[in-house]
């Protein structure tokens, strides 16, 4: 194995939630829908401030990373969805299949070897790819323990 095939599969391990993350689906899975748009007390967001969030961020950086001509949402409210539950039935399931869709994407990225990892994003200010990669690994961490402590705090966690 190279170098180059080590440091995607170890990509692809924390984009998975391996090691000491957790994985996507166990922080989503089972949250009953009466409890999706619940703020605990003391705490800022609901369960569906923090998929939206996590879903919105992550298809902006694999869009900057795709697309040349990509825009930004604004910074923060474009980040952050406009309502603190989902605004109709299936919002919550339509969210996290697209969450998956682009993980799924950025994957892709992660695994085809005629991607420079190191290479600079022509269009960015220094970003490269593995930078990228990395700050959605980082990112879906950190707020999927967000996801678990709101879980928790609303007694639907195991």
């Amino acid at each position: 194995m190279t170098q180059d095939q080590s440091l995607r599969e170890h990509v692809i391990y924390l984009l998975d939630g391996g090691g000491a993350h957790l994985d996507f689906d166990a922080a989503v899975g089972g949250l009953p829908a009466a409890l999706r748009g619940v703020r605990p007390s003391g705490l800022p967001h609901t369960p569906w401030d923090l998929l939206e969030h996590m879903r919105i961020a992550q298809w902006d950086i694999l869009e900057f990373m795709r697309k040349p001509k990509h825009i930004s949402p604004q910074w923060p409210a474009g980040y952050w969805p406009a309502t603190q539950a989902p605004p109709e039935d299936g919002a919550w399931d339509k969210s996290v299949k697209a969450f998956r869709a682009d993980l799924a994407s950025i994957r892709r990225i992660a695994k085809n070897p005629k991607v420079n990892l190191h290479a600079r994003i022509p269009h960015g200010d220094g970003q490269t790819v593995l930078r990228e990669l990395l700050l959605v690994a980082d990112h879906n961490s950190y707020h999927l323990g967000q996801l678990v402590l709101v879980r928790r705090l609303l007694g639907a966690w195991k």
